[in-house]
């Protein structure tokens, strides 16, 4: 199956209840299926600079924001693929660039610096390494993990919905090999679930929205690690 390296669309999240989800599940499940790999662990380590400055911008609501993670579905063996990722917003659409890459050579370009090749998709390469030409200081900073249950509608690839549980980070052993291991975000939220479209939603996803009463929340998962977690560590460590 060909990887997808490009996408485009509109995400949308909602805060779901674990009490309610169940409920919202199956009756979502009538109309969409989850897809092949089932529920599954998310992996992704997201780069910043010393003073988290990609985080600082996009959590100023710009026009135009950009960020780059490393992402891995469950724990890569050596030859496992993983993806690097520019992801970019642009009033309101997101925009996400990926490149696969074994995971032994991900260990590589961290060992010595040098991005190994990525001819399968040369823009995308070039845009990696334009990032990262204009800012050297980019780092690994943050590695944030999730169990994830995606379902899709059979004649419409571009309409999808995610649910997102125990949204957990570590700043420290930033590999994907020791595990996904972390302490929870945000222990007080049920379930983030996100919307992914292009166009209208389908009437009757409206209509379940508006027999369950969830409603549009704010929660971008590595903002509110920034700042729940490390705003004030950062902020004392410019202090001392």
């Amino acid at each position: 199956m060909k990887l997808k390296k490009v996408f485009q669309r509109k995400e949308t999240k909602y805060l779901i209840a674990k009490e309610q989800f169940p409920a919202f599940l199956a009756e979502l499940q009538q109309r969409m299926a989850i897809d092949e790999y089932g529920q599954h662990t998310i992996m992704s380590l997201y780069y910043d600079t010393h003073d988290y400055r990609f985080i600082r911008h996009s959590m100023d609501k710009p026009k135009y924001k950009e960020k780059f993670r490393v992402r891995s579905y469950g724990i890569p063996t050596e030859q496992q693929l993983i993806f690097l990722e520019i992801k970019k917003k642009v009033n309101g659409v997101v925009y996400k660039r990926r490149v696969p890459m074994p995971y032994a050579d991900y260990c590589g370009w961290l060992q010595t610096g040098v991005l190994p090749s990525m001819a399968e998709a040369p823009q995308i390469a070039a845009e990696i390494h334009w990032l990262f030409k204009q800012n050297p200081d980019l780092l690994p900073k943050v590695l944030i993990a999730y169990d994830r249950l995606s379902l899709f509608i059979d004649d419409d690839s571009e309409f999808r919905v995610t649910f997102d549980q125990n949204i957990r980070f570590r700043t420290y052993d930033l590999m994907f090999g020791s595990g996904s291991e972390g302490a929870l975000v945000a222990p007080e939220i049920g379930v983030l679930m996100e919307v992914k479209a292009l166009g209208a939603y389908p009437l009757w996803f409206v209509e379940l929205l508006n027999k369950y009463s969830v409603r549009k929340g704010s929660f971008s998962k590595y903002a509110q690690t920034y700042q729940r977690h490390l705003f004030k560590k950062e902020e004392w460590l410019h202090v001392i």
